[in-house]
């Protein structure tokens, strides 16, 4: 799959804010003694099965998700406390397949000059209404992160973790290049996404990176031991 116009939205939070919401078999990461929630706003294409071509109606669309970061066995990856997309098709495979807790959302993702304007109002039936409306832009060059720093370690994750029904606990090994990161700037109109898990991100993000495009393989669940 190919992954356009990313935009990382980073907030420290409390550590407690997030751990009762995080089971029990893996570990809320924190850097310098915060947690990190993320909103990241995107878009989707070629999304798609090994060796099966994309189809047009199902392999493109916009997605936005809620995440932090936790370990399970030494391996630093991605919670999701959500994710949005505008593909009913897809987001029933992907909460059937891998556990995730994704809803379907009217969404717009388009360019502006060299931003982006973007929108999302959650549709799907029994979910808590979550919402984000903005334009974001980079400002500066493309560039690598560090390993140490804090952007690399809020980026640089190359997997997922999921919970099952009975509470068994899933890691979806993710490949990419590098992050070609850069500096962005955003104006936010109206922002909801956290409150679903009783967080209100009032204050404008501490951290904006994004991201123009990136190349992105992922492989089957894999159970987690515990």
């Amino acid at each position: 799959m190919l992954w356009h116009d990313l935009l990382f939205m980073h907030w420290p939070v409390p550590a407690g804010a997030l751990r009762p919401l995080i089971p029990p078999s893996l570990t809320l990461e924190t850097y310098d003694g915060a947690a990190w929630l993320g909103v990241v706003p995107f878009r989707m294409s070629g999304v798609r099965p090994r060796l099966v071509p994309p189809l047009p109606w199902l392999s493109a669309f916009p997605e936005l998700n809620v995440r932090t970061y936790v370990t399970a066995g030494g391996k630093p990856g991605v919670w999701f406390f959500s994710l949005d997309a505008a593909n009913p098709v897809a987001v029933e495979a992907a909460r059937l397949g891998f556990h995730l807790p994704y809803y379907t959302a009217r969404m717009v993702c388009e360019p502006e000059g060299e931003g982006i304007r973007y929108e999302s109002e959650r549709t799907h039936r029994g979910a808590p209404p979550a919402a984000l409306r903005m334009r974001y832009r980079p400002t500066g060059r493309a560039y690598r992160s560090t390993p140490g720093t804090l952007e690399h370690w809020l980026t640089a994750r190359y997997c997922l973790y999921a919970a099952d029904r009975r509470g068994h606990t899933w890691r979806c090994e993710i490949d990419h290049p590098p992050w070609p990161l850069q500096p962005a700037e955003a104006a936010i109109e109206h922002n909801t996404m956290a409150e679903p898990i009783g967080l209100q991100l009032a204050a404008p993000p501490a951290l904006l990176h994004f991201a123009r495009y990136q190349e992105v393989v992922a492989w089957l669940l894999e159970r987690v031991p515990g």
